[in-house]
Order: C-alpha cells, then sequence, then structure tokens
C-alpha cells in the first residue's frame, strides 16, 4: 500500500486500500472494455467507501462513534458484494475475476466483523469492571 500516511501497520487499512485500487481498475475495464457505465460507477461508490469509513473511523469522537464508522464501512462491503454477484450474473465479469475479488470482498468484510466485535467487547468489558 502507498499512500501519503503509510499505513501498512494496519492490515485492515492496507487490504482496504488494496481492495479500492482494484475496484478503480475494474471500473475502468468495464467501462473501457464492457462499455458498462451504471454497475461500474456503483461498485466504484461502495467498494472505495469501504477504505475512505475506515480511515474517517482514525479519527472518531468516542467508541460509539468509531463502532458506526465500521459498521456504516461494513454495509458498503455488503452493497459492493451484491453489485459484484450482479456483475458476474450478468456476463460482465467472469467467474474467475468474480471469484477473485469476492474473496477479497468476504475478507474485508470478515475483518470488519472482528474489529467491530472486539471494540464492542473491550467496551463491555470497562462498562462491566468495578
Amino acid at each position: 500500500m502507498k499512500n501519503s500516511r503509510n499505513r501498512t501497520d494496519s492490515l485492515l487499512h492496507a487490504k482496504s486500500y488494496s481492495f479500492a485500487l482494484r475496484m478503480i481498475r475494474m471500473t475502468k475495464f468495464l467501462q473501457e472494455d464492457k462499455k458498462e457505465f451504471i454497475l461500474s460507477k456503483q461498485i466504484l461508490r461502495s467498494g472505495t467507501s469501504i477504505g475512505a469509513l475506515i480511515r474517517e473511523s482514525e479519527f472518531a469522537q468516542s467508541n460509539a462513534d468509531f463502532i458506526n464508522k465500521l459498521s456504516v464501512s461494513l454495509k458498503e462491503a455488503n452493497e459492493t458484494d451484491y453489485w459484484l454477484n450482479l456483475l458476474k450474473d450478468s456476463d460482465y465479469i467472469d467467474e474467475n475475476s468474480f471469484n477473485s475479488i469476492e474473496a477479497d470482498c468476504g475478507e474485508l468484510m470478515a475483518l470488519l466483523i472482528s474489529s467491530i466485535r472486539t471494540v464492542k467487547n473491550n467496551q463491555m468489558k470497562k462498562e462491566n469492571t468495578p
């Protein structure tokens, strides 16, 4: 991952940034080679917003705000998965491309779920500590 803040220490940041780059490249392919403009714009928006929301969560004002940002990011990942399935089932992307990108999307979703659970569990422990 190459960006101005160089977040190589965070797996979630690195994976979401790489995924956003894949979404940009796929959108370029869909628009230039397949002449598809509607679905490609939708998947570009949802696929790149995953990482943007993760970045936003860094400066969350509270644990609740942090959880909310990651939860919205998870919703965007789920939406991206929907668009991926539509692109595959409408033959805009082949099975191999779909499997590769969908696996990355699933991995991001799993990382987000794990991060949200961890923060919630830590919050519960703090609340239950006398």
